[in-house]
């Protein structure tokens, strides 16, 4: 488990949730329920980190609570 932010929201355009890890740029993933939305997110998240070190990019550290308003 990571301890990113993770922004889930219905869509209703794709008739799933939707998640977003604001602090990983592109990282997003889909799912049919919450719990799968959940599920998903986590393993992107790893393709995610593991793709960036392989490419020798920097790997954000988690800020936790993101604050938009």
């Amino acid at each position: 488990m990571y301890n990113y932010e993770i922004i889930i929201y219905w869509s209703d355009e794709d008739n799933a949730y939707i998640a977003e890890v604001p602090e990983l740029p592109g990282c997003m993933a889909d799912g049919k329920t919450r719990a799968e939305v959940v599920e998903n997110i986590e393993q992107i998240i790893g393709e995610w980190i593991e793709t960036a070190e392989a490419e020798g990019r920097e790997i954000p550290k988690p800020k936790g609570r993101l604050v938009y308003a």
